[in-house]
């Protein structure tokens, strides 16, 4: 792509006929974050994810020359302090190409403008401890880290013996 067709970006909402390119994102991202064995999504997961009759999470493309280059995928969460919903940035992703045209940036404000249109109180993601250049990129747009909280999870196997066990 040309340097002029590629200073040509946009950001857009995702369509259904976009499912592919962004299951292609969320498997490059995985890569870059070393966690491509933990990818189980499929298109048809993720088209009933984003487009089925109760959508669970919304996505933005970023694009340069037209073509998809990037997104954001996010969702609604919710604050009991504020009581007020927020949003959650689960996915933020431009190829590697095409960074530097300030599409990372983009993404991260039209989200924020979301955000604050939809009456939230909050808008938060969580990044890996050994990338740098993310933090100090979402440090420079007036995020702050919050290192006192540590994120848990409960997945597969574990996720089913914990539903199963015994309330007493």
């Amino acid at each position: 792509m040309s340097p002029a067709a590629a200073s040509a970006t946009s950001i857009r909402p995702a369509k259904r006929e976009d499912v592919p390119v962004i299951l292609a994102f969320i498997r490059e991202l995985a890569e870059y974050e070393r966690l491509a064995h933990e990818v189980v999504a499929t298109e048809d997961l993720l088209a009933t994810a984003l487009f089925g009759p109760r959508p669970e999470a919304e996505v933005l493309i970023a694009c340069a020359g037209g073509a998809p280059v990037g997104f954001a995928l996010f969702f609604a969460n919710f604050s009991t302090f504020q009581a007020r919903t927020g949003l959650y940035l689960e996915d933020l992703f431009v190829r590697p190409a095409f960074r530097g045209l300030g599409l990372g940036k983009r993404l991260l404000i039209e989200v924020a403008r979301l955000a604050v249109a939809r009456g939230c109180g909050r808008y938060e993601w969580s990044v890996l401890d050994w990338n740098a250049p993310s933090i100090r990129f979402y440090e420079s747009l007036g995020a702050e880290m919050h290192g006192d909280w540590r994120r848990m999870r409960v997945t597969g196997p574990a996720l089913a013996q914990l539903a199963e066990r015994a309330t007493t």
